[in-house]
């Protein structure tokens, strides 16, 4: 199928999940919300990754509609089981190539994702300083994050970007309220991250000390 058709199909099959993975069912606000949301990210990616993570993906958004664009097969992080299984049915309906792990976004970058992905996505995560921690240590050195957000402390964001040896390279404003933060990746995940499971959300790196 062409792009456009892969997407439609996309948002027909999130249409008719029975997984609740979005309160929507209007093909009109799916493809506004899930396709289109998705999409604003291909002014800060402008080339097409060779590996990609989508960290907390839930409905497939947005991995699945910037795989589709980037010819590139995704690796979907999903904790919840449900949701995992229903992303591996929408890879196979849609035919496209990438991976479900089913699986913490620390549990993954203690193991083989440490530092593996050239380009990790997240929307609607956690609050930025958080979601940094969560997604940065799948990143490789000279890799980037692009992350979905809301207002942000810049400043904070920057210090808790620079503890995990990367830094806030760029913001696009994509509405109100809304915008694309790009963080760079410039070295190997220090080795004290990530810290254990549920431990980013309960102290995160923003409150406290560089040091702690």
């Amino acid at each position: 199928m062409k792009h456009r058709q892969l997407l439609r199909r996309y948002c027909e099959l999130l249409a008719a999940s029975p997984v609740s993975v979005t309160s929507l069912r209007e093909p009109d606000e799916l493809w506004e919300l899930h396709v289109e949301d998705s999409l604003t990210a291909l002014e800060v990616i402008e080339t097409a990754p060779a590996s990609l993570v989508d960290v907390g993906s839930g409905g497939g958004a947005p991995g699945i509609p910037l795989a589709i664009e980037l010819e590139v097969a995704p690796v979907l992080l999903e904790a919840t089981g449900r949701k995992a299984r229903f992303l591996e049915q929408l890879l196979a309906e849609l035919e496209l190539p990438g991976e479900v792990l089913a699986e913490r976004s620390e549990d993954a970058a203690a193991g083989a994702c440490r530092d593996r992905f050239e380009l990790a996505t997240a929307r609607a995560l956690a609050p930025p300083p958080v979601a940094l921690e969560l997604c940065l240590p799948l990143v490789q050195p000279g890799g980037r994050l692009v992350l979905w957000t809301g207002l942000f402390d810049g400043q904070e964001l920057a210090v808790v970007a620079e503890m995990l040896a990367a830094r806030v390279a760029r913001s696009v404003v994509t509405g109100e309220g809304r915008q694309l933060v790009v963080v760079e990746k410039l070295a190997a995940t220090p080795e004290r991250f990530p810290r254990r499971p549920g431990m980013a959300g309960k102290r995160p790196l923003g409150s406290l000390p560089s040091g702690a």
